[in-house]
Formats: C-alpha cells, structure tokens, sequence
C-alpha cells in the first residue's frame, strides 16, 4: 500500500475517533477504531486505559462527563505512515465533573481553552491483500497547570 495511502487513512482513524467520542458520544463506534489492545493514556492525569475491557470504561466515563460546548480548533498536524501528532486548542466550560480530564476538581462554571496535543499512532495489518490499520496507541498532553490556573483550582 503506498505511504500517502497509509497517511491518509490514519488521519481519517484518527477524526473518526473524536468524532465518535467527543462529537456523537457512541462509545461502540469510538471502539471500533482501536486495536484491542490499544492503549490510551491522558498523560497529566494518567487518566485513559489498555485493551478493550478497560477503554470501554474510560471511554464511557468519557461520554458521560464531557461537557456540551466542548469544541476543538486545529492549530497544526504533522503525519507519516505510523503516526499523527495533532495540535488542538480545546474550549469548554467546567460545568460538571470531568474524572477523565480534570480528577477531583468540583467544577467551576468557568469556560476555558487550553492547547492539547494528541500522538496517535496506528497498526497496519495485512492478509489476503487486504490491508486493516487501527489506532494502537493514543497519548494526549496538555497543559494542566495553564488550565487550573484558569479555573482558580489548586494544582
């Protein structure tokens, strides 16, 4: 399969994730995009799990705590054949729990933007002359000290 191929498909991996997650909340769909044995990992708060079983548990922590007005802005992305790293500025307000984002902070009404930056990296699979690539790894970093600031949080 060509590169530019392979780039292509894990760029679309990779928005079909968030937007199964983030956008429509369909954890299934969101799954379906991992390797089972993927591991996802929320490097701040090391917050995130590793195969099925456990990202299903995250994930649907995720869906049930993310907040209504959550968008995300590209600033920049970089991808070869095996890799994407995506520079976002993530907004949202704090006005719920968010466990998978920001542990044991009660919320605080406050809206905020922070900038995030996601490695996402996948496993190409071929047989029979068909090739099957899925997300194998997913690290989000961010600036959690920036955005505790903002929400008068303790760090």
């Amino acid at each position: 399969m060509e590169i530019q191929h392979l780039m292509w498909k894990l760029e679309e991996l990779a928005a079909g994730f968030r937007e199964a997650l983030y956008d429509k909340g369909d954890v299934d769909a969101a799954l379906g995009f991992l390797t089972e044995d993927c591991a996802l990992t929320n490097v701040p708060t090391g917050t995130g799990g590793t195969g099925t079983d456990a990202l299903r548990r995250y994930l649907d922590d995720v869906v049930a705590h993310r907040p209504d007005d959550l968008a995300f802005r590209r600033v920049s992305k970089t991808v070869d054949q095996r890799r994407l790293a995506e520079e976002s500025m993530v907004t949202f307000t704090h006005d719920r729990e968010l466990p998978w984002l920001l542990p044991g902070v009660a919320p605080t009404g406050r809206q905020v933007e922070v900038l995030a930056i996601s490695v996402v990296s996948v496993r190409h699979r071929s047989r029979a002359g068909r090739t099957t690539t899925l997300i194998a790894g997913h690290r989000t970093l961010w600036d959690h000290v920036g955005l505790l600031t903002q929400l008068h949080a303790a760090a």
